[in-house]
């Protein structure tokens, strides 16, 4: 370890980690902000308990730091991040001479559970369809591709971007192509096939005119519309429905799903309706429904 470096406070040593890591990997302002606040964090711990800095902790001081944020209720991912920062700066103190060993390599992560997806019931979906005004053909439009939406579970990338030869009225089913370039099969249901075919005679003619668009939900200007346009108006929709929960286009492919199996949908199927690759991914929604059957046996059952 050099002079200079003996000599730095702890305070310097975290601003000069901060600068390579600005330099090296280009994070963010906020990001740093975040890594050299939870960094004096750990210093003022260690002077207090400990009487030294961060270059003399030991893999027993970092622990007992962690033990007490834990104790205090800090949520397992958090500590995950303060663990990664730790590492980041071990590492660099190690590559520019200021220390000889990592006290933070043998410390595990702490082990994160999936957050479960938000979602939405099924009275609250039924809400947010009814939202849209069908006078007006965006409103028609918008009112069909929720109804596509929750009925078919797509990603909004995918909604947003289907053409009209994807969509086989005939059969009721919607050829999706997804992520990697996978294409699977989706049926759409009786209520939602009926709401595009009255879109497509109606509303779609309505908003193009005599443009042509090669999107099957084109906007006004006959463009395709964009992720954020589509996000925005479902907030909208969701405030006019009275619902207070922050949604988004990706709560309805939740509900999609945990309504399926809510129902007894078999979880394969609804993996394959997702385009999951892995099951895995999709039995998060397992723990969905199993949620919503407990509190169900809660308040229904005599003994709940």
């Amino acid at each position: 370890m050099t002079d200079v470096v003996e000599g730095e406070a702890d305070q310097q040593l975290i601003e000069r980690f901060a600068d390579a890591l600005w330099l090296e990997r280009g994070l963010s302002r906020n990001t740093l902000s975040a890594y050299q606040s939870d960094l004096r964090k750990v210093v003022d711990w260690l002077h207090e308990q400990r009487g030294y800095g961060l270059l003399q902790a030991q893999r027993a001081d970092l622990l007992d730091y962690l033990a007490k944020l834990s104790k205090q209720g800090r949520k397992p991912r958090s500590t995950a991040r303060l663990l990664s920062c730790l590492r980041q700066f071990y590492q660099h103190a190690l590559r520019e001479g200021w220390v000889t060993a990592d006290p933070s390599a043998r410390i595990d992560a702490p082990k994160l559970g999936r957050p479960l997806p938000k979602s939405l019931t099924e009275s609250e979906v039924e809400a947010l369809l009814n939202a849209p005004v069908l006078e007006d053909p965006e409103g028609f439009r918008d009112r069909t591709m929720l109804e596509v939406l929750y009925a078919t579970g797509l990603r909004v990338s995918e909604l947003i971007g289907l053409r009209p030869e994807q969509v086989s009225l005939t059969q009721g089913v919607i050829r999706v192509v997804g992520k990697g370039g996978k294409e699977r099969l989706v049926p759409m249901g009786d209520e939602a096939q009926q709401w595009l075919e009255r879109f497509n005679r109606e509303a779609r003619h309505e908003l193009l005119g005599a443009r042509v668009c090669q999107h099957l939900f084109p906007t006004r200007r006959g463009q395709g519309m964009t992720r954020q346009a589509f996000w925005y108006r479902i907030k909208k929709y969701a405030r006019m429905a009275a619902i207070t929960k922050t949604i988004s286009p990706h709560t309805l492919r939740h509900a999609f799903a945990t309504h399926l199996l809510n129902h007894g949908a078999d979880l394969r199927v609804v993996q394959l309706l997702l385009g999951h690759s892995d099951l895995s991914t999709t039995q998060i929604y397992t723990h969905v429904a199993r949620e919503r059957l407990q509190q169900l046996h809660a308040v229904h059952h005599p003994r709940g």
